[in-house]
């Protein structure tokens, strides 16, 4: 794995990383968008450059790093990055894989007015997740760059104890000719994280549904064409508790050893789970040892087609993916050696700012043994080699739990059949999936009051 050489100390603004001084008034009061996080200006600069430099690439954005030069294509802007860093100054982190699957995160510095921005940095941050440096912010509000060997836990990624803040789910829904239906998740409380749900803001006609085999509720709304356009807010206080290995709520682990759709029941996770765990003794030992099996087989690498849906079987093939293709590989090989396992997604509130967007998803694992969930996070582990240790056995405070297991069933459910996973929404327009445009932000409460 390429790495950085020496990383210089960078000043930047009290405004890096989208919000950091916005105050919960000034975020409630537009349930449409997070004030000062997404700026279009901004991201039709770092487009335009990233098309201009690929045109003289002859189609790639050359950028040399590490004494080579990598040809790169976009793959996406992070629009809950993007930040005015002062008059004339402004951020953006954009996603670029390269030629042979590599998906490297770019941060951009850019400076000039609306339809003149010129680069007057780029530097390299992550190779596929992994971070080469973070972000730390002084008591003066300027930030800098840290080595990722000198951060410690909390400028990547880990909260340790509790956490609280308020978390903002949008939904904004896409063109309707007929009748559509849309299930989202509801968090729900548990021994681990309390839930104080807010009025929400939805269109058409709404019910609350709870799925009965691992108690996940979700919003069911019916929707029609009137609706398009429109968007859902849900908004949430939580409290949430680091999880670590902790006593079984169910005295029936078993069904945690059962085959679901994309975690089938297949002879290759057998034979490779039985040489992982050959000589381990204990179902502790041989679980640490598919862990860490996982995180050398695989790469964490969100490009091409077929990643993303938690299917073990690609996962296996592949050996890259993302969140949910580490841990459904994870809980494919426990099962075949008969450790009980499952599976839980939400999302991972950022640990280095108080406020602002939120990138997308995030899911996780937890293995049975001794009458006891041992919670394991192995693509997060994989980014960070220095928390591979914590995040086998350890969940930190920082997240929100949105719905729990697979191949979910809700009456009434979907035309398609049983949820696969439920963090987006699911919208079915006169019974056809439809894509729905969806936005996390979050304030953390720094006063110790909800």
């Amino acid at each position: 794995m390429n790495r950085l050489k020496a990383i210089p100390a960078v000043l930047i603004l009290c405004t890096m990383l989208a919000g950091c001084n916005m105050s919960q008034d000034e975020e409630q009061d537009s349930s449409e968008s997070v004030p000062n996080l997404v700026t279009k200006d901004i991201q039709d600069g770092i487009e335009k450059h990233i098309e201009e430099q690929t045109a003289l690439g002859e189609g790639y954005f050359k950028l040399l790093f590490d004494e080579k030069e990598l040809q790169l294509k976009l793959v996406r802007v992070h629009t809950e990055y993007l930040a005015n860093l002062g008059p004339q100054r402004h951020f953006a982190c954009v996603d670029l894989a390269s030629i042979d699957g590599d998906v490297y995160d770019v941060d951009f510095f850019l400076a000039g007015d609306v339809g003149a921005m010129t680069v007057t940095e780029t530097t390299v941050h992550k190779i596929n997740g992994q971070p080469l440096y973070a972000w730390e912010q002084k008591r003066d509000k300027t930030w800098y760059r840290l080595a990722v060997e000198k951060a410690p836990p909390n400028l990547l990624g880990v909260i340790t104890g509790r956490d609280e803040f308020e978390f903002l789910y949008q939904a904004t829904l896409p063109e309707m000719a007929g009748t559509a239906h849309m299930w989202i998740p509801l968090p729900t409380t548990d021994s681990f994280q309390t839930v104080e749900l807010k009025p929400i803001k939805a269109p058409g006609e709404r019910q609350i549904l709870q799925e009965r085999e691992y108690g996940n509720r979700v919003l069911f709304l019916t929707l029609g064409a009137e609706d398009s356009g429109k968007t859902v807010a849900i908004r949430s206080q939580i409290r949430r508790l680091e999880k670590a290995v902790y006593a079984s709520e169910t005295t029936v682990p078993e069904q945690y050893l059962e085959a679901e759709r994309l975690v089938p029941a297949d002879e290759r996770f057998h034979k490779i789970a039985e040489e992982v765990v050959e000589g381990k003794n204990g179902d502790l030992v041989r679980a640490r040892a598919i862990y860490d099996h996982v995180i050398d087989r695989m790469r964490y690498m969100k490009y091409g087609s077929g990643w993303g849906k938690g299917d073990a079987v690609y996962a296996c093939d592949a050996r890259t993916g993302n969140c949910t293709d580490f841990h459904s590989y994870f809980i494919a090989l426990s099962r075949a050696v008969g450790i009980p396992a499952r599976f839980a997604i939400g999302a991972a509130i950022p640990s280095e700012r108080n406020a602002g967007g939120i990138d997308g998803y995030h899911c996780w694992a937890e293995f049975y043994t001794d009458g006891r969930w041992c919670p394991v996070d192995i693509s997060e582990g994989d980014k960070c080699s220095g928390l591979s240790t914590y995040y086998f056995g350890h969940h930190p405070a920082n997240r929100v739990e949105l719905s729990r297991g697979r191949d979910l069933v809700f009456e009434p459910g979907p035309a398609s059949g049983p949820i696969n996973f439920l963090a987006y929404p699911v919208l079915e327009v006169n019974g056809k999936p439809a894509k729905v445009k969806v936005k996390f932000s979050f304030i953390r409460n720094t006063s110790g009051k909800l």
